[in-house]
């Protein structure tokens, strides 16, 4: 499973396109970190449109130290509107984290998220094996806590003071995560969204 959780693939649906993250993304997410300039949120790390090149190559870099799977969120056309990863893979255990995970404020509260996750979760369950796919967010981040249930995913637990972030405040994470048994439900969750209005 190690070589193929790695393995930088694209994962295409209706409204959403996860393109294996590359340097060609650079101005379009400099334009999504400057949408509402979410770069500013204080719950969450975005990086700054000035930021985007270097973080970009870091992630390039943890790619290849085995630690992450980054892709840019794109639109259909390929714009870029975001970005999301599978982060802190645990390959011996088949588990995953999904996240890094931000978008432009003009796509969140969209189709792009839910479908997102779907094809996340999608290769993560149906083609990796995986037993149990994890989500973290700021315990104050109250938009993204919201999205993470909507998809289905239960609360395991708070990490208290467990991250230092950018302003010097300590982070407490929450954790939440999709077993496999509980896939098939999320995935017709996930379904009956995306064919909503």
């Amino acid at each position: 499973m190690t070589g193929a959780i790695l393995d930088p693939v694209l994962l295409v649906g209706e409204h959403v396109r996860l393109e294996p993250l590359g340097p060609q993304h650079v101005e379009g997410l400099a334009r999504a970190s400057a949408d509402g300039e979410v770069w500013r949120k204080w719950t969450t790390w975005v990086p700054a449109p000035g930021q985007m090149a270097a973080t970009i190559e870091e992630r390039i870099a943890d790619h290849a130290r085995g630690r992450m799977v980054p892709w840019a969120t794109c639109l259909p056309d390929g714009t870029p509107v975001g970005m999301t990863s599978y982060w802190d893979v645990d390959a011996p255990n088949r588990r995953v984290e999904i996240g890094a995970t931000w978008l432009g404020a003009s796509a969140q509260g969209t189709k792009v998220n839910p479908e997102a996750k779907l094809l996340q979760l999608t290769r993560a369950f149906e083609d990796l094996d995986c037993i149990a796919v994890e989500f973290r967010t700021h315990w104050h981040n109250r938009q993204s806590r919201r999205a993470i249930e909507a998809l289905g995913a239960k609360q395991d637990g708070v990490l208290r003071n467990h991250r230092i972030m950018p302003d010097g405040t300590l982070r407490d994470t929450v954790v939440y995560s999709i077993v496999r048994d509980e896939w098939p439900t999320v995935r017709a969750g996930l379904r009956a969204r995306l064919r909503s209005a």
